[in-house]
């Protein structure tokens, strides 16, 4: 039982964390001026309009998925490299205020007692620390993560477009990154710190 209650709580704390993640990239794309995600039903905060099967259930096992990517259309910004940074970089800041917002949660139900209320502050805990990794995760300049985007927006135009070109080539080079385990240490080490950093910021 404690597994399986276990095992649900990191399925809400994951649906959560990848649904305000793409939903924001989806706000932020609007709010530019890039109708696409609002026809495609992405504005939406129900779970069930962003997740991708295959990468949740990567995501719950190996610790490494992945949503349906919100569909952006770059010709309807103003500044096409410079919008499709802040789109991006929309998703992890998400992820920051969703972890900052839970931990805040989880300090009002902590003197709370009985098993409903335990589980609400694990699960906020969970959601939290999740969060955090989520938006780390991304920031990494790898295509096709956020983080690549906000590179690939100092680059010339002709760079740009070739390597966005490219871009799904990335998630190859991706997963045998994450299968090789390189860069763990440092991203737990970041994911850790930043959490820590977020801890105090509500504790004291």
């Amino acid at each position: 039982f404690s597994a399986i209650l276990s095992a649900l709580m990191r399925l809400i704390a994951v649906f959560l964390c990848l649904t305000v993640h793409e939903t924001c990239h989806g706000l932020a794309a609007y709010a530019l001026g890039d109708p696409t995600a609002k026809r495609e039903h992405r504005l939406s905060l129900n779970p069930l309009h962003h997740i991708d099967w295959v990468g949740l259930a990567c995501m719950l096992v190996l610790g490494f998925g992945w949503a349906k990517p919100v569909p952006v259309d770059m010709r309807y910004f103003k500044k096409p490299k410079q919008g499709m940074a802040l789109t991006a970089l929309a998703g992890p800041v998400s992820n920051f205020v969703l972890a900052l917002l839970a931990l805040l949660c989880a300090r009002l139900v902590y003197h709370q007692y009985g098993a409903l209320w335990d589980f609400i502050f694990d699960l906020l805990l969970t959601t939290a620390y999740l969060s955090v990794g989520l938006g780390l995760f991304n920031l990494i300049p790898i295509s096709p993560l956020d983080g690549s985007k906000v590179l690939f927006a100092f680059l010339p135009d002709r760079a740009y477009l070739t390597l966005m070109r490219y871009e799904k080539y990335g998630m190859v080079l991706l997963f045998l990154l994450v299968w090789l385990g390189v860069g763990d240490n440092i991203l737990g080490e970041g994911i850790y710190r930043v959490y820590g950093l977020l801890v105090d910021l509500i504790v004291y």
